[in-house]
């Protein structure tokens, strides 16, 4: 296993880094750019890998990729659009880990041929795949590392939806990237969910005042879920606030029953909170908890499609449950904290637990059903 798999294989979602000044879709995006000091900064940040753009189509070249590796030790991926070997062995001396490969530009014979380069120079590839065919021939060709673009690169136009298919369909067994489109916390964790063990943000990063702050917002946990939401006013402020994910409860034994799954913005995701039996409301994510009693039980699991991808750790239904916290502190895998969050103690929950998500509804309402907006606002603020 070489540096760069090895850096995307950690637990939790690894973000590749990309410096490009310039981009065939958008145009000019950071014509200034340094990729000295934005690889030192993007690996100070967070970031698992740097990628750079070596090719002039994007305003790079192999020189950018020397100065990078001069100012950091993190990983480095060389992007451009490679065929020969002879690249590689060019691509190696500047400081690469490891190097892109397109299969929409490579047969498999000359994929494969490529493939044992990197092996010999001891490069990693990230292996670029499409659609449906080219991540089979992605697979069949034994690629470690598979990359899933949301970008058609004939049209340009960005198909997250299609894009997260291929990533929940890719071999475990693979180190797997889920590229182009990320522009929101909400997006990185919709590929985290679908099996993407790292995602890949350029242009994003390219376009904000402060690249590296942009890193960080987009890696930044726990996720904000605001719940109990009922009126398209009050995921708007959710929305606005940052908050990544909006609950709307379905169930019969609430006051806060929505009455359906409101549309929401590009940059959250919409759960549908079901109590004793799953419906069938569209909505990227489902939360079910189980029916005890007549009620809700105290814990849930959030579902994406018939996968369970995290667990609800939440309290007792309308009861007092004094070991809510440590419950929450000794469950493994992704924990989604809920039940009585509120803007004034859920910095002091996120600390003792370190959750996925975290999860407010009824501290942050006037009545129930109805948001308090300046609460909904300051939840958010006081979870990041």
């Amino acid at each position: 296993m070489g540096r760069f798999r090895d850096a995307l294989s950690g637990s939790g979602l690894g973000a590749i880094a990309e410096v490009k000044r310039r981009s065939p879709s958008a145009g000019d995006l950071r014509p200034e750019a340094d990729p000295a000091g934005l690889a030192a900064g993007f690996a100070a940040a967070g970031a698992a890998a740097v990628s750079i753009l070596v090719d002039e189509r994007f305003g790079g070249s192999v020189g950018d990729l020397r100065a990078a590796r001069a100012a950091t030790s993190a990983p480095l991926l060389a992007k451009g659009f490679f065929r020969e070997e002879a690249e590689l062995e060019e691509l190696r001396q500047a400081g690469a880990d490891a190097v892109l490969l397109l299969l929409r530009d490579l047969d498999d014979r000359r994929a494969a041929a490529m493939l044992s380069r990197t092996k010999e120079l001891g490069l990693d590839a990230l292996v670029e795949a499409h659609d449906a065919d080219e991540l089979a021939r992605a697979v069949e060709l034994e690629a470690e590392v598979i990359g899933v673009n949301a970008r058609d690169l004939d049209t340009f136009a960005i198909d997250r939806g299609a894009a997260l298919e291929l990533v929940s369909s890719a071999p475990r067994d693979r180190v797997v990237v889920a590229e182009s489109g990320v522009t929101a916390r909400a997006h990185g964790a919709a590929a985290e969910l679908a099996g993407a063990d790292a995602i890949l943000v350029g242009s994003a990063l390219m376009r904000a005042p402060d690249p590296v702050a942009k890193l960080r917002e987009l890696l930044v946990r726990p996720l904000v879920k605001v719940c109990g939401l009922t009126r398209e006013q009050d995921v708007a402020v959710a929305a606005e606030a940052g908050a990544d994910l909006a609950g709307f409860i379905l169930a019969r034994e609430t006051p806060r029953r929505a009455p359906a799954v409101l549309p929401v913005p590009e940059t959250m995701l919409s759960v549908a909170v079901y109590v004793g039996e799953r419906g069938d409301a569209p909505s990227d994510l489902a939360q079910l908890y189980p029916r005890e009693n007549g009620h809700r039980a105290r814990d849930g699991v959030l579902l994406r499609g018939e996968e369970q991808v995290a667990r609800v750790v939440d309290r007792a239904w309308q009861e007092e449950d004094p070991e809510h916290i440590e419950r929450a502190r000794a469950a493994e895998g992704r924990i989604v904290l809920a039940g009585g969050l509120s803007p004034e103690n859920v910095g002091e929950a996120i600390e003792a637990v370190r959750p996925w998500a975290v999860d407010a509804s009824s501290s942050l309402e006037t009545e129930p059903g109805i948001k308090d907006h300046d609460r909904v606002r300051a939840f958010v603020a006081a979870a990041r």
